[in-house]
């Protein structure tokens, strides 16, 4: 069939301005092709157990709409809006246009308010737009399609017909014959062409009606009076109708019974199941789920790393293996039943609890626990990564307080101010002043830190207690220096009016000191920070702000040398006037060497981060060529793993060539399959590095390892069991004595029949292909059918239980007399033969089963080692009930 061009049909699509002329010239047009529309969309809505009434109003709220064109499409749409505002409708009806127009139809002046408001023209034209695409478009008869294709098939049909002459879809239908001839045709039981009139339109179409609705499951679309009425019926109406009937014949296909087919070969099949294998696998699945599922999380990131390591490994090496046995228990399960049909021998069921089934089941249930044991690792591991970083963070912030308040409290209960002078009293004041401002820059430190202990205890840091002790230590600790800097206040302010001078140099130098120290500090701390990034934008991000920091080492250099100053013309007036300061600042302890250690420290400590964020830098950078070396790699072997797999169900299902043929075909795709695994590994190769690397995203690929594993196992196991379908089906094909042109017909009925083209039909399916093949039959007699071709009741039938269902059909019973010639034919018209024939003219396991079972010939004319095939064939009659 051709492919499908939507230029095609737009090239059918009325302007707009034809529809309205055609419209006004006879509104006849509009009341044909109401009631045609009306009942072709109703012959499918009723699958899903709806019609309408009103073609303009049922379609109103878009709700039917999308239901009709899931029903014909046999895909999903998006969700529907459930509300019955006019902007609910109008989404509805817009979700089913955009979905017509993806199917490549372009849309003529059709929209979404148009059909809300229920404009009959806009309703007749969406709908016809329809029915050009799903019922009309695809139709193909020798190299014309659509329109044409329709009208030629209708004219090869018709062609033997007298007073049949079909070259439109207007007059050429006025009279009713070529209804009528169309469906003698193909059902020539159903009318008696003979009798009927040309004269007599309106009996002919009545005619054709009624059966074609009571017969032919094609509903009355039009009136025989509505058609011979007008002198130029619709030809949208007339192509509905007529597309109906086309769909009704096309697919039929008579199968043909010849008497004189070969009788079935001589053997017979017996077999030992075992369940050993697959209670193998069901005890290893049983095994491994509980280790997937267990989810005690380790304290340290080395022991976590192990359980990953560990998990590596067994999808690596232990898993695998596994993938592999399931698959061929598979294709054992497979091979015993078709083996099993073919010796008309009940189907194989084994034990509870060891079905294919349950397999299938167990094997879900494991890979389920084994995603979720992988995001949880991955999930543990990062937590833990974080869980360092911020207990590291914890104990330096709180080293640097502890050190900061080491001796504060004893400082702040000194009684000095009772015994010191007024100069000193003053000073003591501004040092508290200064001692505050201090204070409360290290207020977002004491909070930095609760926030750290906070946070640690969120994510079950395992050395919570300590972390708390010491937190609630510091906080405890930073609330009594609160209260212990307040009563020092309070005896300094009784005192304060003492307080008549100070150096507002030193009390300068203190206030400058205190907020640069704290800078330093606060340098210093994170020019040691340690960094955890995972992406090279993340530590560009780090390098710009560190860039940013060094900028402005110049102006606190400026700072550091004004603050200097300051202490310089301290001591300059210290000497000059003699003044009695001990040589120390009263308002800090911040000294010019401390100043000056502390800033040769955070010099030294930039080139230092320097590097390290070079060395992060190139780290991420080699990260980045793993992505992309890994991406590039999966954008390739992925789309290549989900091409073969297109390209093997195109082969099963194909009809080109004989079985052979498409075995042979199948095993050169297998061979290049394999060839292929090379890739796979290297891909393997890479992903390891990457994990390694603890490289956990990748932007240059929406593949991930697991994803081309599942996609390479799916290969894998899906050209093993087309093959494994091929051999199955020239077994039967031998055995049952189909010839290559009944298979040919075989596959194309079940490939029409097949709509969603799965390799497999549904319960409705198959009950389609019974009726086009003459099947008259009940509820009763359909389910009894059913339970032959569909034992394991799966609501599914395979190729292989079509072809047995159809051999059985069509062939007839061996008798013993059959056998008998068959073997006399075997042994060259003797009434005896030799171990030597039997093995050159059977397959293997048939010879050995006759030889073990024939007995030796007795007769005149016997020659050594000649068997008796005569009472072996009469023997297997009696066992086989022919």
């Amino acid at each position: 069939m051709d492919h499908y061009d939507p230029q095609q049909t737009n090239d059918y699509m009325q302007p707009e301005e034809d529809w309205d002329r055609d419209l006004l010239l006879d509104p006849a047009w509009e009341k044909q092709q109401r009631k045609t529309f009306t009942a072709w969309c109703n012959s499918h809505l009723r699958k899903a157990g709806t019609q309408i009434e009103n073609i303009e109003e049922d379609f109103r709220d878009g709700l039917k709409l999308m239901l009709l064109l899931e029903v014909i499409s046999g895909e999903r749409l998006a969700k529907p809006e459930r509300g019955k505002m006019r902007v609910h409708k109008i989404s509805n009806v817009n979700k089913a246009l955009d979905f017509i127009a993806s199917k490549g139809v372009k849309l003529v002046s059709i929209g979404a308010e148009e059909i809300v408001d229920g404009n009959v023209k806009m309703t007749l034209g969406m709908i016809w737009t329809i029915i050009l695409r799903f019922a009309i478009q695809d139709i193909s008869v020798e190299e014309t399609s659509a329109k044409e294709g329709l009208l030629l098939w209708c004219q090869r049909k018709t062609a033997p017909y007298k007073n049949v002459n079909i070259q439109n879809f207007h007059i050429s239908w006025k009279d009713g014959l070529g209804f009528c001839a169309l469906i003698h045709r193909h059902r020539p039981e159903l009318i008696d062409y003979g009798k009927l009139r040309k004269d007599d339109p309106l009996t002919n179409l009545n005619t054709a009606f009624d059966v074609a609705e009571k017969y032919l499951d094609i509903p009355k679309m039009l009136d025989a009076e509505d058609i011979v009425g007008t002198a130029r019926p619709d030809e949208k109406a007339i192509m509905t109708y007529v597309s109906s009937f086309y769909h009704a014949f096309s697919g039929a296909q008579k199968v043909s019974q010849d008497p004189k087919l070969p009788p079935q070969s001589t053997h017979n099949f017996q077999f030992k199941a075992s369940c050993h294998c697959s209670f193998q696998l069901l005890e290893w699945i049983r095994r491994t789920i509980p280790w997937l599922e267990n989810r005690a999380p380790e304290n340290t990131m080395q022991a976590m790393q192990q359980k990953l390591e560990d998990f590596r490994d067994y999808r690596r090496l232990h898993k695998p293996p596994k993938v592999q046995e399931k698959c061929q228990l598979e294709i054992n399960f497979n091979t015993l039943q078709t083996k099993l049909r073919l010796s008309n021998r009940p189907a194989f069921m084994p034990s509870e609890g060891k079905m294919v089934s349950d397999i299938n089941n167990a094997w879900g249930g494991l890979e389920q626990a084994e995603k979720g044991y992988e995001e949880w690792l991955l999930n543990e591991i990062r937590r833990l990564e974080r869980l360092d970083h911020l207990a590291e963070k914890f104990r330096q912030k709180a080293s640097i307080h502890e050190s900061w308040t080491d001796g504060k409290e004893a400082m702040l209960q000194q009684k000095d101010y009772e015994t010191a002078t007024l100069s000193e009293i003053k000073a003591l004041l501004k040092k508290h002043e200064a001692f505050e401002s201090d204070l409360a820059a290290h207020q977002d430190r004491v909070e930095q830190i609760a926030a750290i202990a906070q946070e640690l205890n969120e994510l079950d840091y395992y050395d919570s207690p300590s972390v708390n002790a010491r937190c609630q230590k510091i906080c405890d600790q930073w609330d009594n220096l609160g209260a212990l800097t307040q009563k020092r206040r309070e005896a300094l302010e009784r005192t304060e009016k003492l307080l008549e001078t100070i150096d507002q140099l030193y009390l300068e130098y203190a206030k400058r000191a205190a907020p640069f120290n704290n800078w330093m500090e606060g340098a210093m701390e994170d020019l040691q920070d340690t960094f955890i990034v995972h992406t090279i934008e993340e530590i560009q991000g780090l390098t710009t702000a560190h860039e940013q920091f060094k900028a402005t080492l110049p102006d606190a250099d400026k700072e550091r040398q004004a603050i200097l100053g300051i202490h310089n013309e301290v001591s300059k007036i210290v000497q000059t006037y003699h003044v009695n300061m001990a040589g120390t600042n009263p308002y800090t302890t911040i000294t010019p060497l401390e100043i000056n250690g502390k800033w040769e420290h955070v010099r030294q400590l930039v080139p230092r981060r320097d590097q390290a964020l070079m060395e992060e830098h190139a780290r991420q950078q080699q990260n980045e060529r793993l992505r992309k070396q890994f991406g590039a790699q999966a954008n390739v072997i992925g789309p290549w793993i989900q091409t073969k797999m297109e390209e093997i169900g195109r082969i099963s299902i194909e009809m080109h060539g004989t079985l052979e043929d498409q075995l042979n075909h199948l095993r050169q795709y297998e061979k290049s399959i394999v060839n292929y695994k090379p890739k796979i590994d290297q891909l393997e190769g890479d992903h390891q590095l990457i994990q390694e690397a603890l490289i956990f995203d990748n932007k240059h690929t929406n593949y991930t390892m697991e994803h081309i594993r599942v996609g390479w196992e799916q290969l894998l196991t899906t050209i093993a069991r087309t093959i494994n379908e091929v051999e199955n089906q020239i077994l039967t094909r031998d055995a049952k004595g189909i010839s290559q042109e009944q298979m040919n017909e075989f596959r194309a009925s079940f490939n029409h029949f097949d709509r969603k083209k799965t390799g497999m039909m549904d319960c409705e399916d198959f009950r389609a292909c019974l009726i086009s093949m003459g099947y008259n039959m009940g509820e009763a007699e359909f389910a009894r059918i059913m339970s032959i071709v569909d034992p394991n009741r799966l609501g599914v039938v395979t190729f292989q239980a079509f072809i047995d269902f159809m051999s059985r059909e069509t062939a007839d019973t061996d008798t013993a007399d059959q056998v008998m010639a068959s073997f006399k034919i075997l042994a060259g018209d003797k009434n005896y033969i030799t171990v030597d024939e039997l093995r050159r003219e059977l397959p293997p396991d048939q010879a050995e089963y006759c030889i073990a079972r024939m007995a030796p010939y007795t007769g005149r004319d016997a020659v050594p080692g000649a068997l008796d095939y005569m009472s072996f064939s009469t023997a297997l009659y009696g066992e086989s009930d022919l």
